[in-house]
């Protein structure tokens, strides 16, 4: 198997050239530094993501807050994580870095907010 991908590991974007052949042996070309050769070994075995989206905000001033995970997750769990994320509403106040959910499906990444979104104040025909 060949793949081509830029690694994501620094700021240099490596294109590198993978080859894993039957016996399970890597062979990486393109990459300037070590940590090429570990990205792409991760890409190949386990890719993970950061995934950045949404949720919803009770009471909030504005119907959502973005969140993203603290950390990368496996590739392959991102629509299981989705379908618990996309459940989730969380009262307002919401602030930067406020943990929403904890240890997602057992991966050790919390998803944490990366907007803050104020309560609502009351329209003065809803404090009645």
């Amino acid at each position: 198997m060949k793949r081509k991908f830029v690694c994501v590991s620094c700021p240099v974007g490596c294109e590198l050239e993978v080859e894993l052949d039957h016996q399970g042996t890597l062979k990486v070309t393109g990459n300037r530094c070590p940590r090429g050769e570990a990205y792409a070994w991760e890409e190949i075995t386990e890719p993970k993501r950061v995934l950045p989206t949404s949720v919803k905000v009770v009471g909030g001033e504005l119907p959502l807050a973005s969140v993203r995970t603290d950390r990368p997750i496996p590739k392959g769990l991102i629509p299981q994580v989705m379908e618990l994320i996309k459940k989730l509403s969380v009262p307002a106040p919401v602030e930067v870095g406020q943990v929403l959910l904890k240890d997602l499906l057992g991966t050790g990444a919390n998803l944490v907010a990366t907007r803050a979104v104020a309560r609502r104040a009351c329209a003065p025909h809803e404090a009645l």
